[in-house]
């Protein structure tokens, strides 16, 4: 706050002066006193008299009441509408962007001056007109930068969790991506107050902008040059004026971005700031039988490329029976990620659902429309992001993010959200939870911010709680700590539990069933026992092996997983499995053996040769 003291100091002053212009004891702007006219400072005239006799320091002072009035009008006015705009282009995309942001460019076409000769010559000279041209052209400034910090804030993290607590579109904008564009679209904001200053001074010194004999401090420009050569301190004056005034400006909104970014300051100088269109036509199958929470069927993910289209997930069945633990284990680009947002509903905008279902209590969460799922997120069903520092909005504190996550879906006043938020962070082991839910995320340690993201993921006790990787980038200890707390959470609540992870030992800890996923694909299903003692497909080989154990060393997978573009005709993993042959190359469906499902055409041949029957 002290580095704002200044910058607000000088502004303010110069506000101020031009609001108490009519309080001061000032002459008259406007009365001439020609007998006096470019007299030099006197008493009762310390600035001295311009061309006409008027009192110079009467008229910068009122002069500042114009120039402040037009700039401060026109880019608030170009700020408000602008802000909008792009905030509706770079959310909506589409139309929105065709309307918020092209138009723009036909506003770009137009040379300041020659548009304020247009709206002079159709509405008349006047402070009135030059704050609507003024607004107009610093109208595609706004738009574009809050259309590309949309674009920006809306892949984070922690727009993605907002989302999967079910809030709604205007309270997403609102509320997380408003207050994280706020930096630069005041940093815009001062170039424009600052540039509408300068240009209202140079309209008004054409004639095209206060009409005299109101003071302006372009006029006085205008006036003062035909008198340069005789009175030189007339031009100085408004120049003066001019440039502090700007600097100012400037300066307070250099400070003011700051202030509203808490990542870019202490905490002592923080401020706070205050339908996804539906799914695709799909062929609707019937719903599952039995007592699965969550029955995931063939879903097939697609996404459109310049190569052509792709299917990063395909024909992935998985299932979650109440109180129980599904891992989804795999390498990176398996597709496991991909798979929880397509539950979620929150796939990317070039990303779109082809086939399958995904069963939730009687409900095919791929057909439902937004206005339901968000019903869903962050109730009934609830997700854990892998990043925590990301995942949480960096501009507000803890506390209030799991209490908008409890807003999001109950009715509570905003004093017992808060003692909620508390009671939560208590519960997922947060000492002092009184005092952390004031911290904003930075201020937190890696395992305290995964912390607050459990305790937002179980604010309404949700029955399906998905964990995207939720223990990476944590220390043993700490990985241990949260492993325990899912762990207590799901025995005391009975909720279903997905884990996506890449650690096989968490898998063995914690999770009763694991779906092992390569290329897109699942490649092998079962209970966890069954999978780790006997694995039967060449990939969860490959993968067990690869774990290290003991003071063997572990062995490694050669190649890497196929981009989306380049998967192989048959067996996805058959470039790299030590055991392929020419009848790999025929694509092997999902077969079902006993409890067990497995992608290999050559399973009972190799498990055979390693002893396991059929």
């Amino acid at each position: 706050m002290r580095r704002l003291a200044l910058p607000v100091a000088l502004v303010g002053g110069i506000v101020l002066l031009a609001l108490a212009a009519p309080l001061l004891p000032l002459a008259d702007p406007v009365t001439q006193d020609v007998a006096r006219r470019l007299a030099g400072p006197m008493p009762g005239n310390p600035l001295g008299r311009d061309e006409f006799g008027r009192d110079v320091l009467s008229r910068l002072v009122w002069g500042a009441r114009s120039s402040l009035a037009v700039a401060f009008a026109s880019g608030a006015i170009a700020c408000a509408c602008g802000t909008i705009l792009g905030l509706l282009g770079g959310w909506f995309r589409g139309l929105g962007e065709l309307l918020a942001v092209r138009s723009m460019d036909v506003v770009l076409c137009f040379p300041p001056v020659l548009l304020a000769l247009l709206a002079v010559t159709l509405l008349g000279p006047g402070a009135a007109t030059l704050i609507l041209v003024l607004s107009v052209l610093y109208l595609p400034g706004f738009v574009r930068v809050t259309y590309a910090e949309v674009l920006s804030a809306r892949n984070h993290d922690y727009v993605e969790a907002v989302r999967a607590l079910g809030a709604s579109t205007p309270r997403i904008l609102g509320r997380t991506v408003l207050p994280n564009i706020a930096g630069p679209v005041l940093v815009q904001l001062s170039l424009a107050v600052a540039s509408a200053v300068v240009l209202e001074s140079g309209l008004s010194f054409l004639g095209l902008g206060v009409v005299p004999p109101a003071p302006s401090w372009g006029l006085m420009i205008r006036g003062a040059r035909a008198t340069m050569a005789q009175a030189p301190l007339m031009l100085l004056w408004p120049c003066i004026a001019l440039t502090f005034t700007i600097l100012a400006m400037n300066l307070l909104c250099d400070r003011l971005r700051d202030a509203v970014d808490p990542r870019g300051a202490p905490a002592r100088r923080r401020l706070r700031l205050v339908d996804r269109v539906l799914p695709g036509l799909l062929p609707a199958p019937s719903p599952p039988h039995g007592e699965a929470l969550l029955a995931l069927h063939d879903l097939t993910i697609e996404i459109a490329t310049p190569r052509g289209a792709i299917r990063p997930v395909e024909e992935v069945s998985l299932s979650v029976p109440p109180g129980e633990t599904l891992a989804i284990v795999g390498e990176s680009g398996s597709g496991k990620s991909l798979t929880a947002t397509a539950i979620m509903g929150l796939l990317p905008d070039a990303a779109r659902v082809v086939a399958g279902a995904a069963w939730f209590e009687g409900r095919d969460l791929l057909r439902l429309d937004e206005k339901a799922r968000r019903s869903l997120r962050g109730g009934a069903i609830a997700m854990i992001f892998q990043d925590p520092m990301s995942s949480l909005n960096p501009v507000h504190r803890v506390g209030d993010q799991v209490a908008e996550a409890i807003r999001a879906h109950q009715r509570v006043s905003p004093r017992e959200a808060a003692a909620r938020a508390v009671a939560l962070l208590r519960r997922v082991g947060i000492a002092d939870p009184a005092r952390r839910a004031r911290s904003y995320p930075h201020q937190l340690s890696g395992g305290m911010r995964q912390r607050v993201m459990i305790a937002m993921a179980i604010a309404n006790r949700p029955r399906l709680l998905i964990a995207d990787e939720p223990t990476t980038a944590l220390d043993v200890t700490v990985q241990a700590q949260i492993l325990e707390l899912l762990a207590d959470l799901r025995r005391e609540t009975g909720m279903g539990l997905v884990f996506i992870t890449h650690n096989l030992g968490v898998v063995a800890e914690i999770a009763d069933s694991v779906a092992v996923m390569y290329a897109g694909q699942v490649v092998e299903q079962g209970r966890v026992a069954e999978v780790f003692g006997t694995p039967r497909h060449p990939y969860t080989r490959a993968l067990l092996a690869a774990v290290p154990e003991g003071e063997a060393p572990p062995s490694g997978i050669p190649g890497v997983v196929p981009q989306p573009h380049a998967y192989p005709r048959g067996c996805r993993f058959a470039p790299r499995c030590p055991h392929a042959a020419a009848v790999c190359e025929t694509p092997p469906p999902l077969e079902q053996l006993g409890d067990r499902q497995l992608r290999c055409l050559r399973h009972a041949e190799l498990g055979a040769a390693a002893g396991i029957a059929a």
